[in-house]
């Protein structure tokens, strides 16, 4: 069974990525296992001096659980097998790294939309995703709402 591993970060692009997922398994027939990612930025220095590491640890975790918790309800509602996967670090190495250590076959993100000057300027976790990960990497783009024509209300 493939395993698909869905970075997930509580916005509606990453709900897009998840929503694509469950639209193979569910009219393409695809036989897989989401798997939901989130990655929390490090802890500054600060963080750590004044809240302690385990205080620190316990936020990430229950900041994940809750950045997830849409995704999950909607995996569950299509009665898809999945796992959760909570990472600390640098967003694009950890992804890759649950990507390996999870034996994940493909990765889904959800496009940020940043193209050209400003996508080049600000980095795009995407970008870096489909030059370091080991497997392809599918960038779901965000369905716009249909714009109302002219002399429509």
């Amino acid at each position: 069974m493939l395993r698909i591993l869905i970075a997930v970060d509580g916005s509606e692009l990453a709900l897009d990525a998840v929503r694509h997922g469950l639209e193979l398994v569910r009219r393409g027939g695809l036989q897989a296992t989401l798997v939901l990612g989130h990655v929390q930025e490090e802890a500054s220095l600060i963080e750590l001096a004044t809240q302690g590491a385990d205080a620190v640890a316990q936020a990430s975790v229950e900041a994940g659980q809750h950045l997830m918790a849409g995704a999950v309800a909607l995996v569950e509602a299509a009665r898809v097998p999945y796992e959760t996967e909570i990472g600390l670090g640098p967003v694009a190495a950890t992804l890759v790294d649950m990507v390996e250590r999870c034996g994940c076959d493909a990765l889904f993100i959800g496009a940020r939309g940043l193209g050209g000057l400003r996508g080049a300027l600000l980095g795009s976790v995407s970008q870096a995703l489909v030059h370091q990960s080991p497997v392809p990497v599918t960038v779901v783009k965000h369905a716009e709402p249909q714009q109302a024509e002219d002399g429509e209300a």
